[in-house]
C-alpha cells in the first residue's frame, strides 16, 4: 500500500457517543459431566481439609510480626482438556486476587489465588449455594444451579506450592538447593508495598533483592536471588508473591565482521556532509557505547549526548557493535553514499546509552528495568522528538510471545510510564538465529521465535530480508547466497511458532540484514563482505575506518534511520505516527510472497508472522507521487465511560470518532469501475498488565484495543454507525465487512489478524467508483482491562491514536492528488 504523509486531518474528528448492546445470547461454557451433590461435597471436603493448614500459616505469619496481608494461596485445577471459569475466583471487595493462570501437564488449566485470612468463606458460601440453589427460570423455564460454571470447572482445591506459581517453562524449575535469579512479580494491591515488606525480611529468608524493580498497574517485578526453598519460605510468610520466572541473559550476539580498508572514501564523504537543523529528532541507541570521534560520527553525536548505565565503563565502544549501529542509525548502508558524489544533508543527531559492557559483564538483570533507567538517562535534556532503538535481546525464545517484564518495561515507555504523559518510539531488533543451525535455514527461522523483549506490542520490530544475493565468483569460488534476492534473511527470527494465538504479529516490518553464503566443501554457511552492509569501525584510528555489519541489529538501526529521518521531515507527527507510516510503507516482495503461496493461496498468516507486513521503501516513504493521496489524522479517543443506571454501576465503551475522507469524488466517479487500492493503517499505544493471569479479557494484557471500519457505498452514515454499534463488543471484526463490495487484503479466512496487537493495517481494493461513496471512516474501542477492572479507576483514562488512509489509481494517469491539495491549501511536492 503506498504511503504518502502529505495531508494531515486539518479538522477534529467527530466524536459520537459509542454504545453497544450485548448481541446474541450468552455462550455456554464447555464443562465436564458433574454428579452435583457428590461433585459439591468433594470440594467441601477439600476446603475444609485446607482451613486449619491456612489458620497455621496465619499464626506463622503473625509470629514473625506480619499482621496487616496475610493470608493463603490456593490451586484451582481443572480437568484434562477442560478450561476453567477462572474470571469467577477473584473478588477484589475482599482483597481475594487471582495471581497466575497457566497450563498443567495434562492439558487441564491450574489458576492460583491469594485469599486472605478468614476469607476462604468466599468459596464455601458459592459451593453451598451450586449444591443447594438453582438460578431464576430463564425465558423458556429452564433453571441451572447457581455458579454452575464456576464450581463445575473446578476438580480439585489445593494449598499452593511455589511450583503453582512458576510460570515459566516447568523445565526450567531450579533443582532443589540451587540458587538462581528469579523474576519475582509482586502483588501490588491495598495499601501494603510488598516491595519493601520483602525487602524488610529478605535477610531472613536468605534472599538478595535487587535494588531496581519495574512498576505496572497492578505488578511489580523484582529480581530476587536464592533458592526455591529459600523464596517458597517468603511466599508463605510473605503473601506478597503473584508468580515467579526466571531472570533473562542478554544476548552475546555481536560479532565483528571483517573490514574494508577504504580510508579514501571515508575522507570525500565527510567533506559532503551538511550538518542537521537545529531542533532535529535523534535516534539513541541502547548499546555498547559510540567512538563518536569517527569522521563520519562526530557531525552527528555531541560529547554530552553520550552516557552510560554505569559511569564506570565510561561511554565508548570497546565491543565493535554499538560504533556500527551508529554509522547504520545515522546514514543507513554506507555503500551507496561513498560511491555518490553530491551533498549528502543529515537530517538527525545520534545520542547513546552504554548498556553493555564485556569487560564488566551484568550480573542477572532486570533488564526491563536497565532499559528504563536508560531512556530516563537521555531524558535529562528536555524537548527532543526521539526513536529509541535497541538490538539487545535474550538469548532464548522460551516467551512465544508472551509478554515478559522486558517487554512490558518497553511497553510501559511507550505508553508513557506510571505518572507520565509521554509516549516514546521504540525500535526493536528481532533476535537472531543461533548462528550454528543457519545451515538448516529457513526452517531454522520458523522455529526460532523471535526474543525477548521483541514481543512488545507498542514497539516497532524489526526482521531482516536481504537483497544482496550476489557473490563474488572470483574472490570466493564455490560460494553461492544462502537466501535468494527478496527472501528472509538467514539471520532472522520469526513469530511462525505463535500462529494461532493472541499475540501480535512480529515482526511488525524487514530491512535490509544481509546475506550468509555455503559452499559444498563445508557444512556450515559463513559471512562473506560482499553479502554484508558497511558500517564505521569502532577501531578507527588503530585499525580502518569501515566494518561490514549486518543481522537484525543492523535492520534495526536503518528502521531506527528511516523513522529519524521521517521525523525530521514531518516534526508535528507522534510516534504513534511515525510507526504507522513505516508499516504503511512497507510492502512483501515477490519472494516473500512465493515462500507461502500453494496452488495460488497465500498462507496469510504464515506470510505476516514471517516478514511482517513488509519492507518500507525509503524514497516512496519520503516523496510524493500525483497518483496517491494519504490522510493522517492523529487522535484522541475515551475508550469508556461509568454509567449509573438502577443504583447500580457498570463501565462502557464511550464514543467513537468519525474521520471524514476528502477525497476528490467526482475524479474518482468519472473513473467508474477503474480499480484503486485504499490503505488503512491504526497505531495506538496500550497500557500493560504483563502479570500471567489467564490474559482473558479481564486480565488481559492491554488496556484496551482500537478497530477501525469504512463506510459502504451504499449505507447512510446512521446506518454506518448502528452496524459498529452492533457487532464490535465481540470483536465480529469480520461482521463489519459482510456485504462489501471490492475486497480487503485480510479476508474473512484470516480475520483474526486484524485484530492482533495495537498496529492494524489492512488494504481495500475496488472501483472507483465504490470508493467514492465511502465518505468516513470509523476509530472505535473495544475492550481490555481498563473497562474490565473498573476497581482500577483506569477508566476514565484517554489514549491517542494514529489513522493513515491511502488511495492509489495503480495504472492510471489521473492526478488525484492536486484537486485536494487544492482545495485544503496543502502544496504539491514534486520531486525528480
Amino acid at each position: 500500500m503506498p504511503p504518502h504523509p502529505h495531508l494531515i486531518d486539518p479538522t477534529p474528528a467527530d466524536s459520537r457517543r459509542f454504545t453497544s448492546p450485548l448481541s446474541g445470547p450468552r455462550e455456554r461454557f464447555n464443562l465436564p459431566e458433574r454428579q452435583r451433590a457428590a461433585h459439591a461435597e468433594r470440594l467441601l471436603g477439600e476446603l475444609a481439609e485446607i482451613a486449619p493448614q491456612a489458620e497455621e500459616r496465619a499464626e506463622a505469619q503473625r509470629a514473625e510480626g506480619i499482621d496487616a496481608g496475610v493470608g493463603i494461596y490456593l490451586v484451582f485445577d481443572s480437568d484434562p482438556d477442560f478450561e476453567l471459569k477462572f474470571e469467577s475466583l477473584e473478588f477484589a471487595p475482599s482483597g481475594i486476587e487471582l495471581c497466575a493462570v497457566k497450563r498443567s501437564p495434562n492439558n487441564g488449566m491450574q489458576a492460583v489465588v491469594f485469599v486472605p485470612d478468614g476469607r476462604l468463606a468466599f468459596f464455601l458460601k458459592r459451593i453451598e449455594a451450586y449444591r443447594d440453589a438453582d438460578t431464576s427460570p430463564a425465558k423458556d423455564g429452564s433453571t441451572r444451579p447457581k455458579n454452575q460454571d464456576l464450581v463445575e470447572s473446578v476438580s480439585h482445591i489445593r494449598l499452593a506450592a511455589l511450583e503453582a506459581l512458576w510460570t515459566d517453562s516447568p523445565e526450567l524449575y531450579p533443582e532443589a538447593g540451587q540458587a538462581i535469579n528469579w523474576e519475582v512479580w509482586l502483588r501490588r494491591s491495598g495499601k501494603i508495598d510488598h516491595l519493601a515488606r520483602l525487602r524488610t525480611y529478605a535477610e531472613r529468608f536468605d534472599l538478595t533483592v535487587d535494588d531496581k524493580a519495574i512498576r505496572f498497574i497492578d505488578r511489580v517485578v523484582v529480581l530476587v536471588r536464592g533458592t526455591a526453598e529459600d523464596v517458597a519460605r517468603s511466599v508463605d510468610l510473605l503473601g506478597a508473591i503473584a508468580e515467579v520466572r526466571l531472570a533473562k541473559d542478554a544476548a552475546d550476539f555481536f560479532t565483528t565482521m571483517n573490514p574494508i580498508e577504504q580510508r579514501a572514501w571515508v575522507e570525500d564523504l565527510a567533506g559532503r556532509l551538511a550538518p542537521p537543523a537545529d531542533g532535529a529528532p535523534y535516534v539513541c541507541l541502547l548499546d555498547t557505547g559510540v567512538n563518536s570521534a569517527h569522521p563520519l560520527l562526530t557531525p552527528v553525536v555531541r560529547p554530552e549526548d553520550l552516557h552510560s548505565y554505569k559511569p564506570a565503563w565510561g561511554v565508548d565502544d570497546r565491543h565493535g557493535h554499538g560504533t556500527p549501529m551508529a554509522g547504520l542509525a545515522a546514514y543507513g548502508d554506507l555503500t551507496e553514499l561513498l560511491a555518490s558524489l553530491g551533498p549528502v544533508p543529515l537530517t538527525h543527531r545520534l545520542e547513546s546509552v552504554k548498556i553493555i559492557n564485556r569487560n564488566d559483564p551484568h550480573e542477572k538483570e532486570l533488564y526491563g528495568a536497565v532499559t528504563q533507567e536508560s531512556a530516563y538517562r537521555v531524558e535529562v535534556t528536555p524537548g527532543r522528538s526521539r526513536v529509541f532503538c535497541l538490538s539487545v535481546t535474550a538469548k532464548d525464545g522460551r516467551d512465544r510471545g508472551k509478554p515478559s517484564s522486558w517487554s512490558a518495561a518497553v511497553d510501559s515507555l511507550a505508553f508513557g510510564g506510571e505518572g507520565e504523559n509521554r509516549q516514546r518510539l521504540f525500535v526493536l531488533s528481532a533476535g537472531n538465529t543461533e548462528a550454528d543451525q543457519r545451515r538448516r535455514y529457513p526452517e531454522s527461522n520458523m522455529t526460532d521465535g523471535v526474543h525477548d523483549p521483541a514481543q512488545a506490542w507498542n514497539a516497532l520490530t524489526v526482521g531482516g530480508y536481504t537483497e544482496k544475493a550476489v557473490v563474488d565468483g572470483a574472490a570466493n569460488p564455490g560460494w553461492n547466497p544462502l537466501a535468494q534476492h527478496g527472501d528472509l534473511a538467514p539471520c532472522s527470527c520469526t513469530s511462525a511458532t505463535w500462529k494461532k494465538t493472541r499475540w501480535p504479529i512480529k515482526p511488525d516490518i524487514v530491512l535490509e540484514a544481509g546475506n550468509m553464503a555455503v559452499n559444498d566443501a563445508y557444512q556450515d554457511p559463513d559471512y562473506l563482505d560482499e553479502l554484508q552492509l558497511l558500517s564505521t569501525h569502532h577501531r578507527f584510528t588503530l585499525e580502518r575506518p569501515l566494518t561490514t555489519f549486518g543481522d537484525t541489529s543492523a535492520a534495526a538501526a536503518i528502521a531506527a534511520c528511516m523513522a529519524g529521518a521521517l521525523w525530521a521531515k514531518y516534526p508535528d507527527f507522534t510516534p504513534e505516527t511515525i510507526r504507522a507510516l513505516m508499516v504503511h510503507a512497507a510492502e512483501w516482495t515477490p519472494a516473500m510472497v512465493n515462500r507461502f503461496t500453494d496452488n495460488g493461496v497465500i498462507d496469510s498468516e504464515a506470510l505476516l508472522r514471517c516478514f511482517g507486513y513488509g519492507t518500507p521503501d525509503f524514497r516512496r516513504l519520503m516523496s510524493s507521487a500525483d497518483d496517491s493521496l494519504t490522510l493522517i489524522a492523529q487522535g484522541v479517543i475515551q475508550p469508556f465511560f461509568e454509567e449509573k443506571k438502577d443504583g447500580k454501576k457498570s463501565v462502557k465503551t464511550r464514543e467513537m470518532r468519525l474521520h471524514r475522507l476528502p477525497w476528490p469524488t467526482d475524479i474518482l466517479r468519472d473513473l467508474g469501475n477503474a480499480p484503486v487500492i485504499m490503505g488503512v493503517t491504526l497505531s495506538y499505544f496500550v497500557e500493560p498488565s504483563p502479570g500471567d493471569r489467564g490474559w482473558a479479557s479481564k486480565y488481559g494484557y492491554q488496556s484496551f484495543g482500537l478497530r477501525f471500519a469504512v463506510k459502504r457505498a451504499r449505507e447512510t452514515v446512521k446506518a454506518f454507525e448502528d452496524r459498529i454499534n452492533r457487532h464490535h463488543r465481540d470483536e465480529d471484526y469480520e461482521a463489519l465487512r459482510l456485504g462489501e463490495t471490492g475486497q480487503w487484503r485480510f479476508g474473512h479466512a484470516s480475520r483474526a489478524l486484524v485484530t492482533l496487537g495495537s498496529l492494524h493495517s489492512d488494504a481495500w481494493s475496488g472501483p472507483a467508483v465504490d470508493l467514492a461513496a465511502r465518505e468516513y471512516i470509523a476509530v472505535f474501542p473495544t475492550m481490555g482491562w481498563w473497562n474490565k477492572r473498573p476497581q482500577l479507576g483506569a477508566w476514565q483514562k484517554q489514549a491517542r491514536y494514529s489513522l493513515v488512509v491511502t488511495i492509489a489509481t495503480p495504472g492510471s494517469d489521473v492526478d488525484i492528488y492536486t484537486p485536494v491539495a487544492n482545495e485544503i491549501g496543502v502544496p504539491v511536492v514534486v520531486e525528480v
